[in-house]
Formats: C-alpha cells, sequence, structure tokens
C-alpha cells in the first residue's frame, strides 16, 4: 500500500511539473536564510522536489517586507526602472519631500555609487538586454505562479480583474506610449481607455484623469501575507521546517555550511540559500560578494475595505503610488524612499499618498487606515541576484526590488535547478552574483 501511495504522488508530481518525490535518505539539506516570499516559494519548490529543508527568520514566515506589498503580480512589468524615464523625473521628484521619490540629504553621500550604477544601467546600450531578460523572467513567473497555485491549492487567492494606469494629460499620456509599445513586443494586452469607458472600469473617478491604460491580464492577490502563508502551509505538509531565529552569519566549506545564530548556537547543512532581502547582502559579504543591493523603503495605509468600491488595481505611475482593493482592506501605497535599513520611518509619506488619493478619488473614507513600511531589496539594473557564491555550497536570491511577490515562483523554480544541478529554463548569467 505504501509503494501504491509514492507512486501516485510520483505521478501527481510528474503531472504538474515538479520533480518526483525522491526517498528522504536521498534528499539535500538545506537552509533557507529568509522566511519573506521568495524564501518561501524556494522552499516550497525544493520540498516537492523531496529536499530537507528548514527556513531561518527572525521574525516569522511572511511577516516583514513581503507581508505589506501592494499584491500584484505585475508580469506585464518588464520595463527596467531604469529606463522608465525615472532618470528624466529624479530632479522634479526630488524637489518633493513627500513626492514618489526622495533620498534623505544626511544618506545621499552613501547612495552615490549606487545612484551612478543606476544611471549607467540605463545606458540605450543596455536596453534591448535587459529587457529580454526581464520579459523572459515575467513569462517563467506567471508560469510558475500558476502551477504553485495550483499546487498549493491557493489559487481561489487569485484575483484576474486588470488593473488602470492613469493619465491626468494628454502629454503624459503621449510620454507613456514608447513603454506600451515595447511591452506590446512581447505580447502584453493591454487598450487605452477614456470618458465613459473609463468610468466604468473605475467609477467615481475625479475628472482630472484624461485618459487610462487598461491591462487585462494584471493580477493580484487577495492579500500578500495571507498567500505567503498559505503556501507556506502547503511547503510544511511536504516536510519543510522553520526556525525561529536571527543569523548572524554563515561559513561555507568543501562539505558544507555552518549557521551562527545570534545566541551563538550553530546549525549545520549541506548547502544554503539567502534570501534574506534588503539585509542579504550583508551576510553576502563573508564570502567575498560585493553586491551593491540599496533599500527602497516603501509606504502604504490600509484602510478598512468599505473605504471605496475599487474594482481593480489603480496605478498613478505619474504620482508613484497605486491602489489595491485587498480581502483585508484596500490598500494605497508606493512611493520610493533611497534611505536604507536604519533610518526611522517617515509616515508622513504614507499620509501624502492617502491625501492624494482622496483627491483622486472623491468620496475615500481616509479614516481606520493602518500604516506601514517595507524595505525593498533593490539593484541598480533593477535585475535580482540568482546563483552561487564565490564560497562553495552558497546560494543567492535576493534584490527583486518592486517585483518580489511577481518573481519569487520563478526564483524558486531556478533555485531548485540549481540546487539539484538541472539546468534552468532561464540564462543565469544576467542574475550573476559576480556581475557588478
Amino acid at each position: 500500500m505504501q509503494e501504491n501511495s509514492k507512486s501516485l504522488e510520483q505521478e501527481r508530481r510528474s503531472a504538474t511539473g515538479a520533480p518526483s518525490l525522491r526517498a528522504r535518505g536521498e534528499a539535500e539539506d538545506i537552509a533557507i536564510i529568509g522566511g519573506g516570499i521568495i524564501g518561501i516559494c524556494a522552499a516550497t519548490l525544493l520540498s516537492e522536489a523531496g529536499c530537507s529543508v528548514t527556513v531561518f527568520d527572525r521574525t516569522g514566515i511572511c511577516e516583514e517586507t513581503s507581508s505589506g506589498n501592494a499584491a500584484a503580480f505585475a508580469f506585464s512589468d518588464v520595463l527596467p526602472l531604469a529606463h522608465k524615464g525615472m532618470i528624466r523625473q529624479l530632479p522634479k521628484w526630488l524637489a518633493d519631500p513627500l513626492g514618489p521619490l526622495t533620498i534623505p540629504p544626511a544618506y545621499l553621500p552613501k547612495l552615490l555609487p549606487w545612484l551612478i550604477r543606476f544611471w549607467r544601467a540605463g545606458a540605450p546600450k543596455h536596453y534591448e538586454a535587459s529587457l529580454s531578460t526581464q520579459a523572459g523572467m515575467m513569462r517563467l513567473a506567471e508560469a510558475e505562479w500558476m502551477g504553485l497555485l495550483d499546487r498549493s491549492g491557493t489559487r481561489p487567492m487569485l484575483r484576474e480583474d486588470g488593473s488602470l494606469e492613469f493619465y491626468e494629460s494628454e502629454a503624459e499620456f503621449r510620454a507613456s506610449l514608447p513603454g506600451w509599445a515595447e511591452r506590446q513586443r512581447f505580447g502584453i494586452g493591454f487598450r487605452h481607455v477614456e470618458g465613459e469607458e473609463m468610468a466604468a472600469l473605475q467609477p467615481g473617478l475625479s475628472p482630472r484623469f484624461v485618459k487610462a491604460t487598461f491591462v487585462p491580464g494584471w493580477k493580484t492577490v487577495a492579500d500578500p501575507k495571507l498567500l505567503g502563508k498559505a503556501v507556506w502551509a502547503y511547503a510544511e505538509k511536504l516536510g519543510a521546517r522553520f526556525e525561529h531565529a536571527r543569523v548572524e552569519r554563515v561559513e561555507a566549506a568543501a562539505n558544507g555550511a555552518t549557521i551562527i545564530l545570534a545566541d551563538g548556537s550553530r546549525r549545520t547543512a549541506k548547502k544554503v540559500l539567502i534570501a534574506a532581502g534588503a539585509w542579504s547582502h550583508l551576510l553576502a559579504r563573508n564570502f567575498g560578494d560585493r553586491i551593491p543591493l540599496e533599500t527602497e523603503r516603501g509606504y502604504n495605509t490600509t484602510l478598512p475595505t468599505s473605504a471605496f468600491g475599487v474594482k481593480r488595481q489603480l496605478i498613478f505611475s505619474g504620482h508613484g503610488f497605486v491602489i489595491t482593493p485587498l480581502q483585508t482592506g484596500l490598500r494605497v501605497g508606493g512611493a520610493v524612499e533611497l534611505g536604507g535599513i536604519e533610518r526611522p520611518p517617515n509616515f508622513a509619506r504614507s499620509k501624502a499618498m492617502l491625501e492624494k488619493a482622496k483627491r483622486f478619488l472623491p468620496g475615500l473614507d481616509p479614516s481606520g487606515g493602518r500604516e506601514w513600511m517595507g524595505y525593498r531589496p533593490s539593484l541598480p539594473d533593477s535585475l535580482p541576484v540568482i546563483g552561487t557564491a564565490r564560497a562553495p555550497n552558497v546560494y543567492y536570491a535576493f534584490g527583486h526590488g518592486h517585483l518580489g511577490l511577481t518573481q519569487s515562483a520563478a526564483t524558486g523554480r531556478l533555485i531548485r535547478d540549481l540546487v539539484l544541478g538541472q539546468t534552468p529554463p532561464l540564462d543565469l548569467t544576467p542574475f550573476s552574483p559576480q556581475r557588478f
């Protein structure tokens, strides 16, 4: 009977595209540092492959940055940040301390090397390669997430209502057209709307918006924290374990790795994956990998679900924020504060976005909101680090910026293939930790 059950399980995994379950005696021994959505997805796909997995995190599973994002599966967001006109808008945005992008003056000297790399990444000679790489990653991300949602039983948490991106003038709309043309090259569907059609897609809008772009394939989830915890519950059923602990450092050797915890205790593993978000580069220094990771501090306010009848994710790109209807509330958030991981939050930024939301959606009830800040780990070329460290038996998966939730299942697939010695479905050269 046991043999029959094992065969059925192997057939199920084969049907879903996951590797067959191997005997536990043959399993890899993987320690994952980081319980955010990247670590969760990597743990899940490795567990599906029969690996023995333990995740370490200082707070819990999906309790920090992954818990409060804008809930989007942004598979159509293929334009790297350096090519989205951000360089052109920097002076205007930086002039507004509560605008879409701010840099605390005292932090600017430390940030300058990252900004120079960001500026260089936007050079025309890098454009085509960056765009193609991001588009390939997004195709894989969508395929992997749809499969993982089905296998984990979380498909009911998916919302396929599309998105609306708004423009306040004809000039702003025309400036967006080259970006939409690039998306069209990669088969991304959209249509520009105005007047009654725009109003039907989102009733109650301010008349200040002259046009919008509707992306029917844009997806969101009911709540990113609930999704992360639900996927983790599936991983636990497959045998994944969690240990609540702060990791101080990792020591690697030819026969495995040692994890030193804050209380001085040690854990050993055959292999280690560092997926600790905005703190990952600090651990990477242990292995001689100097990775220029910076922190895009993002802010939001989650209002009660009754605050306004928002039908789908609304994107106000000229102002750097979105409004997302969640199962747990109406989330108003975004913006970027390049300020590292040590400065205290500046919740005036959350309040500024909420004030704009009131103007954009007359009738919005701003009361009863919960403010939040998270740390987006960002690299200057808008591509994550996915690959092997200079040290043996250590892997990296971090630096996804605004796209951590979107690209997490794809990253889990790529890490699984690396750990198991299989050929990944994408060329990992653009994601190399040693590319800088």
